[in-house]
């Protein structure tokens, strides 16, 4: 089972740097306390330091994904302190902004295209992604259950009620369908059958 090391104190310290002044929407969480999450979740699971790294780091490349870094800009400032390898897992579990030939996705292009090259991310990378996905959605359970306003909830997500509870489906089902089937997407399944009970 992977522990301290300075490569995650690394990566925590430079997640704390990025998300500085971000909370968790809806929340006045820290936004840091996503990435603690998701990397507990993968330590439960056992997976090795890497995975690990990357998951801390997973919101901080998608930040830099979605505020239109260039791949050069994302090689020196990222690919350069955790290796290219380490960037590579993190940008093939990232949505895109753009397909291949530059054009603007739409919102539902953007999660049409993500579930679609998942197929194309190695096992580690998987395991972050949906390890990200059971942290959001244990979040919003956690959440529903502790209000008696859960349209104060629903309202934080552009996708509403159904589209949330939809996406973290078929966040799961994909996962299976490209042969996926560890434990967590147990887990995930789960926690998305809940969302559509609560």
């Amino acid at each position: 089972m992977t522990g301290y090391s300075d490569r995650i104190n690394h990566a925590f310290a430079f997640a704390a740097k990025h998300h500085d002044q971000q909370v968790r929407k809806g929340t006045r969480l820290p936004y840091l306390t996503h990435p603690a999450n998701v990397a507990i979740i993968l330590t439960r699971y056992g997976c090795g330091e890497d995975t690990v790294v990357a998951g801390i780091l997973h919101d901080v490349v998608g930040d830099c994904v979605r505020n239109g870094w260039t791949g050069e800009t994302l090689d020196e400032r990222i690919g350069a302190k955790f290796g290219t390898s380490m960037l590579a897992m993190l940008l093939s579990v990232t949505e895109r902004r753009t397909d291949d030939d530059g054009v603007e996705f739409s919102s539902d292009d953007r999660k049409d295209d993500f579930l679609a090259r998942l197929s194309l991310a190695s096992e580690d990378a998987l395991w972050v992604c949906a390890a990200d996905t059971v942290h959001n959605a244990n979040s919003i359970l956690s959440d529903l259950r502790r209000t008696s306003f859960p349209e104060t909830v629903w309202g934080r997500f552009a996708a509403g009620r159904e589209g949330t509870v939809r996406q973290y489906a078929r966040m799961s089902e994909r996962l299976r369908e490209i042969g996926f089937t560890a434990p967590i997407v147990d887990e995930l399944a789960h926690a998305a059958a809940e969302l559509g009970r609560i």
